[in-house]
């Protein structure tokens, strides 16, 4: 849970990153991996000689994948084989159409831990898993059908002939082993060119490192900026299959999100910024203190005074508290030292609850709100609500309230959906594991200033390098600890 967490609030300080010397972030024009639908299925080996800990890797690789591809019932779809000496269907290519959805299938796949059925796995692949009644689409043109074969051993039955003929009903298999691995055997699965659908590493610790390549493997263009497949008047910043148009230094870009226009050098816009932390039990106390953290770290980059930006803090559990309202500390300072002091409450998760709090009181005049300033409201959470929340997220909404929901671990995706501002897809994020963050960051660019003259948002943030350099020596710290505890898992088993 401290690497979903540090994902979360990283990923928040990416969200107010996004706002420029001149306001207006870079706005999306491709949408990443967007190439023609794709039918792709995972067939992981769970077998006994693949310990727990490593097939943790496995499903944090496949997660990293999805987080790269366009996920959606007429773009791409995704299922996931898991086998051993039997086979299991953990989901089909028609149960989740949404990218969280996934996200959160994989997390709850288990490993059989019996023997190495690769034959048999790759069978049902052809039989089933890409079947109509599985949601799989008719051979076409303008489809793709890809497995992606995950092993670490030699397997019990043969796989020549069944991966032949899944290649001859129009199905690229890729095929990636692990450690100890029969090479042959891979290569017998793969499609042509071997080169291009074969791939070793020494150790599930390092198999992440293929994930560039498998979503890149999706993008028919990795870098549209450098092809010139664009209309950015000023500046084309390139992402794997997609691309988004920013402006220079003294521009803000217009509403149609590749024009730019001079700023009239504003004095600055205000803010009232409500954060929302769940401090229930699963949170742990040690990630609830890289929350406090890392919020004073995102205090450190504001213009905080009684004319800009305004910062409020509620945590909740199984119930609510105001740690400060809004307006009561006029600086930087006396709001971090509040922070620091904020004690750990556990217990539940009443998050409609604190939604409710939220709407009638921390955005209220006698608690410090402003009338006709901007307010944004940030939730966090990691579970299920124990509460009802769609009146309290309604009437956040209705009462012209922004609210952005970031869920991590076990947070469902419907509440998330609920709480968060439209269009929905810009308003609510899910991460299952901090390594995940340079996707989120990208996906939280959104605009949180808003003004008729987006050059004002200047006053609200004045950062660029300085988050960078934040997230990158926390992430290193982190990845220090990852590493740190996996050796202790390792001496341990």
């Amino acid at each position: 849970m401290d690497r979903i967490f540090c994902a979360l609030l990283l990923s928040l300080q990416l969200l107010l990153q996004s706002y420029d010397v001149c306001g207006a972030p870079p706005q999306p024009r491709g949408t990443l991996c967007r190439t023609k639908p794709t039918d792709l299925v995972f067939i992981i080996d769970s077998s006994r000689s693949v310990r727990p800990h490593e097939f943790e890797k496995i499903k944090v690789f496949v997660s990293r994948v999805i987080e790269g591809l366009d996920v959606g019932p007429n773009s791409t779809r995704v299922g996931v084989i898991n086998y051993a000496s039997a086979v299991k269907n953990e989901f089909s290519l028609k149960t989740h159409h949404t990218k969280a959805g996934l996200l959160q299938a994989v997390r709850r796949i288990e490993p059989l831990s019996t023997g190495t059925m690769t034959g048999l796995a790759i069978q049902f692949a052809i039989s089933r898993a890409f079947s109509d009644s599985e949601g799989g689409r008719a051979r076409s043109p303008n489809f793709n059908k890809v497995a992606i074969v995950v092993t670490d051993g030699r397997p019990q039955d043969g796989v020549q002939d069944v991966a032949a003929r899944a290649r001859a009903a129009g199905i690229e298999i890729f095929a990636i082993g692990v450690g100890r691995v029969d090479m042959h055997t891979l290569r017998q699965i793969a499609s042509q060119p071997l080169d291009d659908h074969v791939d070793y590493v020494e150790s599930y610790s390092v198999i992440e490192k293929l994930t560039q390549k498998f979503q890149e493997a999706f993008c028919v263009v990795s870098d549209l900026c450098a092809t010139g497949d664009h209309d950015c008047e000023q500046i084309c910043v390139s992402t794997p299959g997609a691309y988004k148009c920013a402006c220079k230094e003294g521009f803000t870009l217009n509403n149609d999100g590749k024009t730019c226009s001079a700023c009239s050098g504003g004095l600055g816009s205000a803010l009232d910024l409500v954060f929302l932390i769940d401090g229930s039990k699963s949170v742990r106390p040690e990630n609830f203190e890289l929350v406090k953290k890392f919020i004073n770290q995102i205090v450190d980059s504001l213009e905080v005074s009684d004319k800009q930006a305004q910062v409020g803090l509620v945590q909740y559990s199984s119930s609510v508290r105001q740690e400060f309202p809004l307006g009561q500390f006029k600086n930087k300072k006396d709001i971090k030292a509040a922070v620091k002091k904020m004690s750990y409450m556990e217990k539940g998760t009443m998050t409609g609850q604190a939604l409710k709090y939220l709407v009638d009181s921390s955005f209220a005049i006698v608690n410090g709100a402003r009338p006709g300033v901007p307010k944004v409201g940030i939730v966090f959470t990691d579970g299920r609500s124990q509460d009802y929340i769609t009146d309290a997220a309604k009437k956040a909404k209705d009462s012209g309230f922004r609210m952005f929901a970031v869920g991590v671990g076990n947070a469902v995706e419907d509440e998330l959906r609920e709480i968060a501002s439209e269009p929905v897809a810009e308003h609510y994020f899910y991460t299952a594991d901090f390594r995940t963050i340079s996707k989120i960051g990208k996906k939280l660019q959104m605009k949180i200033c808003v003004e008729e003259d987006p050059c004002e948002c200047k006053s609200i943030l004045k950062f660029q390098t300085k988050v960078e350099d934040l997230i990158n020596s926390l992430q290193q710290k982190l990845e220090a600890v990852a590493k740190r505890i996996e050796a202790l898992e390792n001496k341990i088993i």
